[in-house]
């Protein structure tokens, strides 16, 4: 999948709701474009036909998603959004999108009866609904759907809490970064020969070309800064680079007294609000953001809208506004300039690999070591697109067969992102019996001949399935019990499931009968744990 151009066009549809007060369901029509991009080739918004809405909404997204019939309106009303913001944006013709729309309209409800239908159901839907995208994140610092505890600064003793991997960006994307930071090519002026002093009326953080009011520092040209530019431009020595790494380190060691921030409190902390963003290695939500402001500085006030600028403006911070929820993290320049201060104290910072770069194993080693959704996913993107559907299949299964469940899991999750290309490998799989009714379900939904399933394969699947879902599980037994509910095994195959010969059917039912808000069905489990255990000692 093409992350950029998701990210991009979800940024654009929510700007362009708020230009015409259009409520927009950003996350349903960011599903919409990342299964459009997975599975039908859609490289940009211009690619959407009407056939893309026919597949969509009446085949993978009854496959692939957990939701009740009766949230059928739901999403087609989020494509009949995205079909307007097409057409507005010029993306699609007028004709093209007056296609699109009797199309969508066709569609709703057959889409109903296309969610209530088992038989649309994929096997990671209709009996592990807690697999999915998520099952790349199970050593993530933050778990789908959830932020890390801000409740206090994170210590930074290497001894006691050692650093995550990071994948630093190459020289040349790090040196373009840097030559549009404002503060950078400040610094660059006020270290040049003959350069005179800025007028105390005239911020020279201020292009006089724009509105006042975008300035970041909304007060004139204060000493404080002026002193810290000063001390700055004389660290600007050397490669762009290294001048770079001892300007970062200066702003988060040295009290810069609120000339960064415009709180000395804030400016104080910029060492602990760093090191917790490089920990979690993704963005959080701006409120998190100020909760543990808050909580460090004790300071009850803190515009952290105003904050964020201003350390945007340094080039430390990238935010991304607007709904469902606004949130920030470092930018890749700072994430290079963190770790090298880290590493000139002699802490460990580990480079992460990239995982496009190594064969199976590795890749999905990798990702249970723990990596951020979106790097996962460009990982996995350039992994695929350097070998064919088939070799790439082969490659996969091979390296998944004997492993644990997770790992498997994940093999499978890659595997399922492949078109019918990949048939005579995932084909092979079915002479494997940890593989087959894997391998079973994946014919079986791209309409290619396949065997059914037996009674005893679907019973093993259930169960390895769900192991794949034990880490998650444990993380958040609340939403895994709400997924459970939503669809997952019925009682009677909970039932027989003691009669599975695999490693984690002990452990799979006793989660079960913990997590299922069915009283009877988790009694059912409970029972079976029982005798799958007495069954082993046996």
């Amino acid at each position: 999948m093409s992350i950029e151009w998701v990210n991009q066009a979800i940024d654009d549809l929510r700007a362009w709701g708020r230009a015409r007060g259009v409520e927009v369901d950003a996350d349903e029509v960011r599903l919409l474009c990342d299964y459009a991009s997975d599975y039908l080739n859609v490289n940009e918004p211009g690619d959407f036909t009407p056939a893309t809405f026919d597949e969509l909404l009446l085949s993978i997204y009854p496959r692939k998603v957990i939701t009740p019939p009766e949230s059928a309106p739901q999403t087609v009303a989020a494509a009949g959004t995205l079909v307007d913001y097409l057409q507005d944006t010029r993306e699609v013709t007028a004709k093209a999108a007056a296609a699109m729309r009797d199309r969508i309209a066709d569609i709703e409800p057959r889409m109903r009866e296309a969610l209530a239908d088992e038989a649309n159901f994929g096997m990671a839907k209709s009996l592990f609904s807690s697999i999915g995208p998520e099952s790349l994140e199970q050593a993530v610092a933050i778990p789908s759907g959830e932020v890390p505890d801000l409740g206090e600064a994170p210590c930074d003793c290497p001894g006691c809490s050692p650093l995550p991997a990071v994948r630093p960006a190459s020289p040349d994307a790090l040196l373009a970064d840097l030559a549009r930071v404002p503060l950078w090519n400040e610094l660059q002026d006020a270290a040049g020969p003959g350069r005179q002093s800025a007028s105390p009326r005239q911020d020279p953080r201020q292009d006089p070309r724009q509105d006042p009011r975008q300035d970041p520092w909304q007060d004139p040209w204060q000493d404080p800064w002026q002193g810290l530019v000063g001390e700055l431009a004389r660290l600007a020595d050397g490669e762009p680079l290294k001048r770079w790494a001892r300007i970062v380190a200066h702003l988060v060691e040295h009290d810069t007294g609120g000339a960064v921030t415009g709180s000395a409190g804030v400016d104080e902390e910029l060492y602990d609000l760093f090191d917790m963003l490089y920990r979690v290695r993704t963005r959080v939500p701006i409120s998190m953001i100020a909760e543990y402001l808050e909580e460090i500085t004790g300071e009850d006030e803190t515009d952290v809208a105003a904050t964020l600028d201003k350390l945007a403006w340094c080039g430390l911070v990238e935010a991304s506004p607007g709904p469902p929820g606004d949130t920030a993290g470092l930018t890749p320049l700072a994430v290079w300039a963190l770790r090298e201060h880290y590493v000139s104290l002699g802490i460990d910072a580990p480079v992460m690999a990239d995982l496009a770069e190594t064969d199976a194993t590795g890749l999905i080693e990798g990702l249970l070591d723990g990596v951020p959704a979106e790097q996962a996913e460009d990982d996995i993107s350039r992994w695929l697109s350097r070998r064919a559907p088939d070799a790439a299949a082969a490659e996969l299964l091979g390296a998944s067969s004997g492993a644990p469940a997770v790992a498997r899991g994940i093999a499978i999750t890659i595997v399922d992102r492949l078109d019918a290309a990949a048939e005579t490998a995932v084909r092979a799989g079915l002479d494997d019996s940890e593989l087959r009714p894997h391998a079973i379900h994946w014919l079986a939904a791209r309409g290619l001949p396949a065997p059914s399933l037996t009674q005893a394969e679907l019973l093993w699947v259930s169960v390895d399935m769900l192991a794949l879902a034990l880490p998650a599980a444990e993380e958040n037994p609340e939403v895994f019990a709400e997924n459970m509910a939503a669809s997952g095994p019925p009682a009677h195959l909970i039932e027989e499931m003691w009669q599975v010969d695999h490693p984690d059917v002990v452990e799979v039912l006793e989660l079960l009968g913990r997590s299922l808000p069915d009283g009877t069905v988790a009694k059912a489990a409970r029972k079976a744990a029982f005798k799958a255990r007495s069954r082993a000692i046996r």
